[in-house]
């Protein structure tokens, strides 16, 4: 029996809305008993794609996040109050039996990722199915990973061997997308965006010139990590863990050692960084 999961890579996803349009092109006006009754014309995401902006000008990031249902091994809907309409299938899919969940509301609420939406007019909740319809027929991945043109939506087999997926999801590449809510889930993340510092060095006495190759350092109880400045002095630690207290170090021959505590309560531009010559 199949297992099916998903890995997202952030750092792929241009932003393009291939996957979202995909999914409203297959299941918009067209029912697919007994997984699915039609997707309503708006309102619905079935994956939806967030776009998530980070740090302040000149040095500003934006990544897109496509978070489709997340097919959670510990499902918030799959409970007493979904009365039997929520159920997860042996290949893992978890699937909102549209004939008993009329009038169940209350299931929209019952997902942390907000990943259920209300069809008002058909009376019940709905939300992606992974396109069991088309699995089931023998179809290999979803409409939205069929769709995606960077390939950063990845799906199969848990249980096949020889699937890029079973190969992936045990490494510590993958992340889940709030981890804090306990939920298992079966779509995993790699690249999801982390807090940065960056700024620009500048020697003090040739300010005119790039401060190339110039060591940076960033300094956390133990751990430690250094780059160089790049051909127009800038730098940049991306990744780091937020909320957390860093020291940062600049060391250049010739040039006064400089020191700063810095913070990443949020994303830091910490602008340019002059070095003074020694003597």
């Amino acid at each position: 029996m199949a297992r099916y999961a998903m890995v997202i890579d952030v750092s792929r996803c241009n932003g393009c809305y291939n996957c979202f349009l995909a999914c409203r092109d297959e299941f918009a006006g067209n029912d697919y008993l007994p997984w699915s009754v039609a997707q309503p014309e708006s309102g619905h995401r079935w994956i939806d794609v967030r776009e998530v902006e980070r740090g302040i000008y000149p040095k500003v990031k934006v990544s897109y996040i496509p978070r489709p249902c997340m097919h959670c091994e510990e499902a918030g809907c799959i409970g007493p109050e979904a009365q039997g309409a929520v159920f997860r299938r042996p290949d893992g899919i978890v699937i909102i039996d549209p004939a008993k969940s009329k009038g169940l509301k209350t299931l929209s609420d019952s997902c942390p990722y907000g990943a259920i939406y209300w069809n008002e007019e058909k009376n019940l909740p709905q939300k992606c199915t992974f396109c069991a319809h088309l699995l089931d027929l023998g179809w290999k991945e979803p409409r939205c990973v069929e769709a995606c043109p960077t390939g950063a939506l990845i799906f199969g087999d848990l249980e096949d061997p020889e699937s890029g997926i079973s190969q992936r999801w045990p490494s510590g590449e993958l992340e889940d997308l709030h981890p804090e809510f306990g939920a298992r889930p079966l779509v995993r993340y790699v690249g999801l965006p982390k807090t940065f510092i960056a700024g620009e060095v500048v020697l003090g006495d040739r300010m005119e010139e790039c401060a190339q190759g110039i060591k940076v350092t960033v300094i956390s109880g133990s751990q430690e990590l250094s780059i160089e400045t790049d051909n127009f002095g800038d730098f940049e630690f991306e990744g780091l863990e937020g909320d957390k207290e860093y020291r940062l170090v600049i060391e250049q021959e010739g040039y006064a050692r400089r020191e700063l505590q810095v913070s990443t309560r949020a994303d830091l531009n910490l602008g340019e960084i002059p070095l003074k010559p020694l003597g």
